[in-house]
């Protein structure tokens, strides 16, 4: 770290309210605060002081930082930024990809906006944490062990998704003796193999797009494939047809519980093609499993929040008959088969002590009910 950022690193506890935070020499000493305070995101943007998220919450790092100038802005992009993304950056506007200096990797976005140049950071853990260290019921362990179907994640924005499916992979990666391709815009963890052959390919650097690399997999004889991100039709498609013609195909999507990403699924098909494809996904998934991370209510960290859906032949004809809104119902009699409610599981975090009343009944799925709950 440079002199400078030490010795603000130093003052951040007991610098007096009068002085202001210089800006740092690099990027990298930024990365370095987030990293050591344990924050998840990095924000340097040109007209606001340098800014984190730390446990869900958006703050300026320092109250006293001044806001970033364009002559600011400009020197920290383009002291990390290698000459074919300055290239791009000034051709398109923005760039997208993994970082990874001597202190860790990131998922970093560079853009163009109305003041200058704005900077985000997601923070990756390097270390892929195990489904036990995540806390993810054993039911998700029997979904990763098909050799077939479509295993989805969902969840807004910064929820762990990535972290999810990481571990899932990493299980399989050490119990199974398979070949894998992860398809991720960018990489993040770094998969080293154990059991299986492992290839990564990142969107926009190694292919075009997800949808051109899942056609290329599909050529490359594959076991298990990961799809970072189900975005299109094209690339839903594509991920339906491998996961019925012999591959396990893990994805996500940006949906907040199993029968909203359903209809997303769903819903992205011409009306004309959402009967077969209904049959198709009926048949071929294994699994959703829908997650949120919450403040928890000491203030240290996050807790998560999580739906199961497993696929009995109950859900199947659900699917099938198109009535994704009886999913709840169905979920709330398949405990015994590992199913859990988004819901029911707010409530168990209430119990105990985790996140506060607040958080569990703004997060609610049915918000009359958990009001009853409480009431009891």
């Amino acid at each position: 770290m440079s002199e400078e950022a030490v010795a603000v690193a130093v003052a951040v506890e007991d610098q007096p309210q009068a002085q202001t935070v210089p800006v740092l020499g690099s990027v990298d000493d930024y990365l370095r605060f987030c990293i050591e305070y344990d924050a998840s995101d990095l924000h340097l943007a040109t007209g606001s002081p340098p800014t984190w998220r730390r446990y869900g919450n958006l703050s300026p790092i320092w109250d006293t930082a001044a806001p970033l100038t364009p002559e600011d802005a400009q020197r920290l992009a383009y002291g990390f930024l290698t000459e074919a993304q300055q290239k791009h950056l000034e051709e398109k506007g923005d760039v997208d990809f993994a970082y990874s200096p001597a202190l860790g990797r990131f998922r970093a976005s560079v853009v163009h906006q109305r003041l200058g140049i704005d900077m985000s950071f997601r923070i990756i853990n390097t270390r892929i944490r195990s489904i036990s260290e995540l806390g993810l019921p054993d039911t998700v362990r029997t979904l990763i062990r098909y050799h077939n179907g479509l295993v989805l994640v969902t969840g807004p924005v910064g929820c762990g998704k990535s972290t999810t499916l990481a571990a899932l992979v990493d299980e399989i990666n050490k119990e199974r003796q398979d070949h894998i391709i992860t398809l991720e815009d960018p990489i993040e963890y770094v998969l080293e193999a154990r059991g299986c052959h492992v290839n990564q390919r990142e969107v926009g650097t190694h292919t075009a797009s997800f949808a051109a690399a899942l056609r290329g997999a599909l050529r490359e004889d594959p076991d298990v494939i990961m799809v970072g991100e189900m975005r299109d039709l094209e690339t839903i498609s594509l991920a339906i047809t491998a996961a019925e013609t012999g591959h396990l195909v893990l994805g996500t999507l940006h949906t907040g519980n199993s029968a909203r990403t359903l209809d997303r699924v769903l819903d992205v098909f011409p009306a004309d093609q959402r009967d077969q494809i209904r049959v198709m996904v009926s048949e071929s998934l294994r699994g959703i499993i829908s997650q949120q991370l919450i403040p928890r209510s000491d203030g240290k960290g996050r807790a998560m929040a999580l739906e199961l859906l497993v696929n009995t032949p109950a859900v199947s004809a659900t699917i099938r008959e198109g009535k994704t809104f009886m999913l709840n119902g169905i979920m709330q009699t398949g405990k015994n088969v590992g199913m859990i409610t988004m819901d029911d599981s707010l409530r168990h975090l209430y119990s105990e002590g985790l996140i506060s009343r607040e958080e569990c009944e703004s997060r609610a799925e049915d918000k009359i009910v958990m009001r009853s709950f409480f009431k009891s």
